[in-house]
């Protein structure tokens, strides 16, 4: 496997944050980065799906972009992240512009070591769980860590920012 260093676990490291990094075997041909995650490591570490949490880049009105964390089976409620944000609306960031903006590639956008900092929202259900997983910053590289940490290093706001909920 490749090295597990990336400017998320750097930053971990850093801030001297207790986790855990977590590496599987990326399948190109997966249809769906976190819910591969959610399969591989929800068995491997019988935690449940919600647990994982997937990293999107959207664009909230006027252009600016931002990151709304969720549960991987959950859809995003654009509306409520926006709100959440201080913005009117918002639509998924293009993406090129999410790869750019925050030095990774899709299906592995960490919330966490990004190159520019994005305003960030986590979904409220992270404070559910004791610990949750997180993309480390590349595909087949997850981090596990206490949803505090997560909320206090992205500077994120907490809301239930998903449809259904």
């Amino acid at each position: 496997m490749a090295s597990t260093s990336t400017p998320a676990t750097t930053l971990l490291k850093r801030e001297k944050v207790d986790h855990r990094i977590h590496e599987y075997s990326h399948d190109p041909k997966s249809g769906s980065y976190g819910t591969e995650a959610a399969d591989i490591l929800g068995e491997r570490l019988d935690v449940a799906a919600a647990q994982i949490f997937k990293t999107l880049v959207i664009s909230l009105s006027g252009g600016a972009l931002a990151v709304a964390v969720i549960p991987v089976p959950d859809t995003l409620s654009l509306k409520g992240a926006a709100g959440a944000l201080g913005g009117s609306r918002a639509t998924m960031a293009e993406r090129k512009a999410a790869e750019r903006t925050t030095g990774y590639v899709l299906g592995g956008i960490s919330p966490l070591g990004q190159r520019k900092r994005l305003r960030t929202v986590v979904d409220a259900s992270a404070l559910m769980w004791d610990r949750v997983l997180c993309s480390a910053g590349r595909r087949g590289l997850e981090i596990e860590l206490a949803p505090a940490d997560l909320i206090r290093l992205t500077g994120a706001v907490v809301a239930p920012v998903t449809v259904g909920r």
